[in-house]
């Protein structure tokens, strides 16, 4: 006689029951997506609400003005900063110095980390300097970069450059060195040379997430573009926040503080949504 399985009702009725409950309740549901609608609202509704607590304790007194503009001066400041002192100027030459530090890093690095993740050799003589050099601050070598480069453009972009080859070179190598143990042996079995590997294996494997590095590292390049900018600069977005230190002009430090970040959150959702473009399986 042919005996019939009958599988557990407990599996059944446990998923019954967290249904409804994730019906109910899906933005406290772990790892559960939200529409890209109800993103936009809650990213918005989190800069509404840091802006009413801003204008609250400022406006209200909590917080003297000296140490902290309200936003309505803030946004007075920034008006004349366009105005008078040719902030969009100073605007173009930091994102130029950011953009040229980070490629230049960028097209240096992603070869050499893709050269240490595919060859263990590679892996063996360059990995321990380059993870010395990780722990370095780009910031202390600045003094011996002005005394090589003086105090132009060359010094700003090899302050970017430093604080960001080595960490584009080290990830790109982890994530290179991931990849899928059995796609490299299935693609052995077809035929593949070690070149083939690498470029038909390795790298378009590794191609989403090494995008995903190269975002997250231009926002680090970001704050050493900043320090570059702090000493030794007489424009850019560093040397306007200097001069109104000197001046205890806060409202036109932070303004300064939020164009930064509102051109840092543009160029993560550019790369994002090129990223998606490139790269839609990574989504999937």
């Amino acid at each position: 006689m042919a005996q019939v399985q009958v599988s557990s009702p407990a599996p059944v009725a446990m998923a019954a029951r967290t249904a409804p409950a994730r019906r109910r309740h899906p933005w406290l549901s772990p790892l559960v997506p939200v529409s890209p609608q109800a993103r936009w609202v809650l990213g918005l509704s989190f800069f509404v609400l840091f802006f009413a607590v801003w204008a609250v304790v400022t406006l209200g007194g909590f917080v003297p003005r000296t140490f902290l503009a309200d936003p309505l001066t803030m946004a007075r400041e920034g008006m004349t900063l366009f105005a008078q002192y040719n902030f969009i100027g100073d605007i173009g030459m930091t994102v130029w110095r950011v953009l040229g530090g980070f490629v230049l890093a960028a097209v240096l690095a992603v070869p050499l980390g893709i050269l240490m993740g595919a060859y263990k050799a590679a892996e063996a003589f360059f990995e321990p300097f380059v993870s010395f050099c990780r722990y370095l601050p780009a910031s202390a070598f600045i003094p011996l970069l002005i005394l090589w480069a003086g105090i132009g453009e060359t010094q700003k972009l090899l302050v970017i450059f430093i604080g960001s080859f080595f960490q584009i070179v080290l990830m790109v190598a982890v994530a290179v060195g991931g990849a899928r143990k059995d796609l490299v042996e299935a693609a052995y079995t077809l035929g593949a040379n070690s070149r083939g590997i690498v470029k038909r294996v390795l790298i378009p494997g590794a191609a989403p997430e090494i995008a995903e590095i190269l975002r997250l590292v231009l926002g680090w390049a970001w704050t050493y573009v900043i320090v570059a900018e702090l000493i030794g600069s007489s424009s850019g977005i560093g040397h306007m926040i200097t001069d109104s230190q000197a001046l205890l002009n806060t409202g036109q430090i932070i303004f300064g503080i939020i164009v930064i970040g509102c051109i840092g959150l543009v160029s993560d959702l550019v790369f994002k949504q090129a990223n998606q473009r490139l790269f839609p399986w990574s989504s999937i």
